[in-house]
Order: structure tokens, then C-alpha cells, then sequence
């Protein structure tokens, strides 16, 4: 096939940018020449897969000699499993994915990341029934309406009921390493119920529960919540919109007031491609940072975004209902819709920047839940967060993007890969990237220091 004469650009594999001190890929020319130019990528139909299908619509992927066939997967873990036998190239990934993976969690396969797309996105829905009952314990605001953020505590009563009555109180989440699990876990948790544990020889992630939780794939929350089989989930947009559209369930909160610009998807590959195809990687990172900026870049684009991720080889959703957070709004209890102009983030606040400190929080739930059994040292989440999060890929890719013009280098962050330590968690608890076992100590409910599920009283 020929290639485009875009890939010919001039691109300087040694850029750098001001206080960033990287690791620079092997190259095999002065030319961004990619090794594999025909490239198929897995993505799970939610709205924050927008950037590689503007990648793709808006010729990114093309402009640097790629072309890319985008493929719809039935479930986050055949989606990864196809990654790791080569079956696909790279995927819209769970920001836990590539982390229980390389440390063996699960499915072990070393996979890495130059590119995190996006931030926020995600939400907590409950049952009409549920939140009827916990409206009784919520206060309301000078409108009359329930003041948020609102608190697992106003679900506490409810659980209870459940327990009185012998009945398991039942939420959905996506996967076990997703950010869905972690995110109504920490919101569980902030508000007085335990949300379970993993063992290595009980993978349920259901002992000592108060709240029981399964996996449920994404599109088929609204159904399972209708079919009263679960009470509630967390998962990522359309789907909780969709249960307000269908008046089947209520949003409570949004990820965004759980943990306020929290990471979420990223792009994954295994670290096998990356070594093999180092030009074919930064020419994608490339394609995807532009295709976030381009998301954020005005209103108008994530209108024109809705149309194409509406169609059927992408989300295929109504437009009605992805542009209900896509556009800058939030829709809670029916009618009690408010501005949520950060609900998804694609580019601004460095969204698409792979941190360190990103991958270190996921690192922290994954021990606090028992997902990792025994005690690690800090190094340890260190060395692991470098193994897997990959900002000198980003850095290379962004460095060609501003030598054409394409971005500014202050659209780059000036970092270490660590953000400034942060309280904008729903319980006011600092976390700080590079201390994390100290971190861990804080939090009332969860494994800490050298503590196992055996451990902890009943």
C-alpha cells in the first residue's frame, strides 16, 4: 500500500519538552515512517471512545500514514484477551486493564499505555424504588431539589432494610479492575457500607460485603436494573442516561463529584507491539491527541461528535440521550437536569497525559480490595506505574505535533508525571501519588500496612 505523503513530515525523534526527562523510543530513521500501517483497534460501545472515532472521521489516523478499522467488542475482558493474542492492535481500555495485567491480576500480559483519553464520564444510577427511599434521607437544596453531591450514607438505611429483610442488596459494575468498580467502591465506602473484598482464592470480591457486586456489561445495565436483578450499577455514558430516558432509574452522582478530574479510559498496547512498531505507536499516539483536542475544541465539534458516535458501528445510541452529558448537562432525577460542563474531558486540564500518579491511585484500590493480597512497598507502585504508563511515547508524539503546528507546547503538561497531591475526593481524603501506602492508611474501610481479608474482624 502506499503510504501518504503526510507520514513523510519532518519529525525529530530526540524532542523533548521543558522539565520532562524521557526514555526515547529506538529510531530507525529521522522519518516517522510507521513499521504497520494497517491497524484494527477493539473500543466498548460508551461515549468516551469518542477519540478514536474522530480519529478515524476526521482522517488523523490517515494524515499519519495509518489506516485504522475500528471494531466493536462484546466485553472488556474478550476486548483485551484479542490485544494480547494480536488479534487486535491496540484498544479503548478500562485505566485498570493494563495494570492487573502486567502484574498478573487476572490475565498476565505486559501492556502499556502512551495515551489516557479522557477524564470524568462516568455515573452511578439507582432503581426508582431505591432512590425513593433514599430521597427520605437527602436535603434539599433553596429549589426544592436534593443537594449534591449525595452521600452512599443516604443508601445506608436502604441497605439495611435489605438486611433486615434477608434480601441481598445487588450493584453492577463493569469489571473488576474497571474504574466503575474502584469508583463505587470509594463512594460506597465514603459513606459507611463496605463494598466487599478479593482474596486470592475468592475472586467474587463479595466478602464481608454489605453491598454486592457483579459484573454486568455496559449496555446491559439499564435491562438488568429494569429486570430488578440488580439495585443499581456504575457505569460509563450513555447508560445512565439511558435509565433516566427509560424512566427505569435515577443517576445519584457522577464520577466527577466522587473524585473531581479523575482519569478514566486509556489507550492499550502490548508492550511486544510497542517495541516492535515504536514509529507506528507515536503515529497513533499522534492521531488520538488530536482527535481529543479537536473534541474540546468547541461546542459545535462535540455536536457534530453525538452525530457520529450515534451511529451504529460506534455507540449506537440516541443522539438524544449521549448528548445529554456529551454537551455539557447532566440529567439526575427526571426533569433535574444541571450544567455539568466537565463531565467529559478529552483534552484540556492534560486529560489525554499519562501520570504516574494516575496509575499509582488504581494501583492503591487494587491492594485497598484485596485485588493485590500483600503489603508493597512505595518503589514498588513506582517502578509498576513506569512499567505500564508510557509519557515519553506521549511526549515524542507531541513534540512532532507541536514542530507541525498542531498543538502548543503549553498543551503539554511541565512534570515529573506526578500531579500536586489532591483532597477533591467526595470525603476530603488527600491522596498523593508518591506516598502511597500512607494513603492507604487513611481510609477506615479497606486492607492497609501488612492487614489480609483473613485479618479483618467480622
Amino acid at each position: 500500500m502506499t503510504l501518504l505523503t503526510a507520514i513523510t513530515r519532518r519529525f525529530f525523534l530526540g524532542a523533548t519538552l521543558a522539565g520532562a526527562a524521557v526514555t526515547a523510543l529506538p529510531a530507525s530513521a529521522e522519518m516517522l515512517i510507521p513499521e504497520k500501517d494497517e491497524l484494527k483497534f477493539g473500543f466498548i460501545k460508551l461515549t468516551d471512545m469518542a477519540p478514536l472515532a474522530i480519529a478515524k472521521e476526521m482522517h488523523f489516523f490517515e494524515d499519519e500514514g495509518l489506516y485504522v478499522t475500528l471494531e466493536p467488542q462484546a466485553n472488556w475482558k474478550v476486548l483485551l484477551d484479542r490485544v494480547i493474542t494480536g488479534e487486535l492492535d491496540g484498544a479503548h481500555m478500562l485505566a485498570g486493564q493494563p495494570l492487573a495485567a502486567t502484574i498478573g491480576f487476572g490475565t498476565k500480559a505486559h501492556i502499556v499505555t502512551p495515551f489516557s483519553m479522557d477524564l470524568n464520564g462516568n455515573g452511578i444510577t439507582v432503581s426508582n424504588a431505591v432512590w425513593a427511599e433514599m430521597k427520605k434521607h437527602i436535603p434539599e437544596n433553596a429549589e426544592g431539589k436534593p443537594e449534591h453531591p449525595i452521600s452512599a450514607s443516604a443508601l445506608k438505611p436502604v441497605v439495611d432494610q435489605y438486611k433486615a429483610a434477608g434480601k441481598p442488596f445487588n450493584m453492577g459494575m463493569v469489571f473488576p479492575v474497571s474504574t466503575h468498580n474502584y469508583e463505587l467502591r470509594y463512594w460506597l465506602a465514603a459513606g459507611g457500607l463496605n463494598p466487599g473484598f478479593y482474596s486470592p482464592s475468592d475472586t467474587s470480591g463479595q466478602i464481608k460485603a454489605d453491598v454486592l457486586l457483579s459484573v454486568t456489561p455496559p449496555p446491559q445495565m439499564p435491562a438488568t436494573l429494569e429486570a430488578g436483578t440488580i439495585q443499581g450499577y456504575c457505569v460509563g455514558e450513555p447508560w445512565n442516561q439511558a435509565a433516566v430516558f427509560k424512566g427505569i432509574g435515577v443517576p445519584v452522582i457522577t464520577d466527577y463529584e466522587i473524585w473531581k478530574d479523575n482519569p478514566e479510559k486509556v489507550f492499550g498496547l502490548t508492550a511486544k507491539f510497542v517495541e516492535e512498531n515504536p514509529q507506528t505507536t507515536i503515529a497513533l499516539t499522534k492521531a488520538l491527541i488530536r482527535a481529543g483536542k479537536w473534541l474540546d475544541e468547541s461546542p459545535e465539534n462535540r455536536v457534530e461528535a453525538v452525530k457520529i458516535l450515534s451511529r451504529p458501528e460506534y455507540v449506537g445510541a440516541d443522539e438524544k440521550v449521549i448528548a445529554n452529558s456529551m454537551t455539557g448537562t447532566f440529567e439526575y432525577e427526571k426533569g433535574d437536569t444541571r450544567p455539568a460542563p466537565d463531565f467529559n474531558v478529552f483534552f484540556k486540564k492534560f486529560a489525554t497525559y499519562p501520570y504516574y500518579s494516575d496509575a499509582t491511585w488504581y494501583l492503591t484500590q487494587m491492594r485497598r480490595w484485596g485485588q493485590i493480597s500483600e503489603e508493597k512497598p512505595d518503589a514498588w507502585y513506582e517502578e509498576t506505574a513506569k512499567s505500564v504508563y508510557r509519557p515519553d511515547i506521549y511526549r515524542q508524539a507531541a513534540a512532532s505535533l507541536i514542530d507541525d503546528g498542531l498543538i502548543e507546547a503549553s498543551d503539554v503538561p511541565e512534570t515529573d508525571g506526578y500531579k500536586p497531591a489532591t483532597a477533591e475526593f467526595i470525603d476530603g481524603v488527600e491522596y498523593d501519588g508518591r506516598k502511597p501506602n500512607a494513603y492507604l492508611e487513611k481510609f477506615q474501610i479497606g486492607l492497609k500496612g501488612k492487614e489480609d481479608v483473613a485479618s479483618l474482624s467480622n
